[in-house]
């Protein structure tokens, strides 16, 4: 059961993923309700059957000071849609400074590109410029919500009302 559950915060704002046995299980002790349910599965036991969660919301408010993304390898990738950003390739992925570190290039969202090993070594020591290498898409750092919604792998229709940004609700 590779499904997934949003977890929403009391306030109703995206706080997690979680798997559909924890989301049940947050369910079943009353730490969470359930806000949307799968139309097409239910979770059964031997004498019951109970809706399949999609979406729940805890019961009491959890403080998230920082409700960012982390800087790793593989959300890069994801970021990327696992793809060389300048030949488009998946094969041999590895992590690109755009501006070399060499030359005072951070490793930050905004710096950090993927790249095949191949384009990787050929750019070298250069700016995508100056190895005439064009980028296709330029580094950006992901919101929280942009990152679960366009990043985290399939998302359920039932989700999206929460992984609206307030910004994305005012100019629909």
């Amino acid at each position: 059961m590779g499904r997934k559950v949003l977890i929403l915060n009391q306030d109703y704002s995206a706080l997690s993923i979680c798997s559909v046995p924890k989301a049940f299980l947050l369910v079943y002790l009353n730490k969470a309700e359930l806000v949307a349910e799968s139309d097409l599965y239910k979770l059964h036991t031997v004498r019951d059957e109970f809706p399949m969660p999609t979406v729940i919301r805890l019961h009491r408010y959890i403080n998230l000071p920082y409700k960012g993304v982390m800087l790793t390898r593989q959300n890069i990738f994801k970021r990327d849609g696992h793809r060389c950003q300048y030949c488009g390739t998946h094969e041999d992925l590895t992590l690109d400074h755009v501006q070399p570190k060499s030359r005072g290039g951070k490793t930050n969202w905004d710096n950090l590109a993927t790249a095949c090993k191949r384009c990787n070594s050929r750019k070298g020591d250069y700016t995508p410029e100056e190895a005439n290498m064009k980028l296709r898409q330029r580094p950006f750092k992901p919101s929280f919500l942009m990152f679960l919604r366009d990043f985290s792998g399939t998302v359920d229709a039932s989700w999206m009302p929460f992984l609206v940004s307030k910004r994305e609700r005012i100019y629909d």
